[in-house]
């Protein structure tokens, strides 16, 4: 069965624009800090994107599923003193960035990438450690969520466990993984890292809406 095929609205990159595969995207953000980019259906719609402003499509989310109210009971509520992090990867590997946010109003507090090559995993675990050195730095007594188990153990067993090999073309984000094992390896905290429950909640606020 053929791949459906998509376009890709590059609002901010090397080369702004509306592109029909993803090689074409990839090359107009990687390297490009800060790139802000989404895959549409269609062209109609890319090009609408495109006209518009990113923050207006960044963040369309799926609508949460239907839970029982003693579904919802067993979940809470989430806890608002707090921050959220998130990871996206086009492709496994492929570009990837990370970033954090307030989870009560999305405001972003950091953001790393778009790197090369990556892994959503990998993503996840660095905006953990990111966000743990953050509290820390800022004295915040915040917790922290994440949607990933996967991130959550690595952390706690001060390991990023990743199949991915060490390259010239990403070095630069191998360097990044051993700076944050060695935070781990050389401070304590007291944050508890918490997932986050996207069944009850719907998605983490600092999803990049690329689903």
């Amino acid at each position: 069965m053929a791949k459906k095929a998509k376009f890709y609205t590059v609002w901010q990159g090397k080369k702004p624009g509306i592109y029909d595969s993803w090689s074409d995207c990839k090359a107009a953000i990687t390297g490009f800090k800060g790139a802000q980019y989404k895959s549409f259906e269609t062209f109609e719609q890319a090009k609408k994107a495109f006209n518009g402003n990113y923050n207006d499509f960044k963040g369309k989310k799926k609508g949460k599923p239907v839970m029982t109210p003693e579904q919802l009971q067993r979940f809470g509520t989430p806890n608002y003193h707090s921050i959220s992090v998130d990871a996206a990867s086009s492709g496994n590997p492929g570009v990837m960035e990370y970033q954090g946010v307030d989870t009560k109003t999305g405001k972003k507090l950091f953001r790393q990438g778009p790197f090369a090559q990556g892994t959503n995993n990998i993503g996840e675990f660095l905006a953990i450690v990111h966000g743990l050195a953050f509290l820390k730095q800022n004295k915040s007594d915040r917790i922290i969520y994440t949607d990933s188990r996967t991130a959550m153990s690595w952390v706690r067993k001060k390991t990023c466990n990743t199949k991915l090999k060490e390259t010239p073309q990403n070095k630069e984000l191998f360097d990044l993984i051993r700076r944050a094992l060695d935070w781990l390896k050389n401070n304590s905290y007291q944050t508890p890292v918490v997932k986050w429950e996207t069944k009850a909640w719907g998605e983490i606020p600092a999803d990049f809406g690329r689903k």
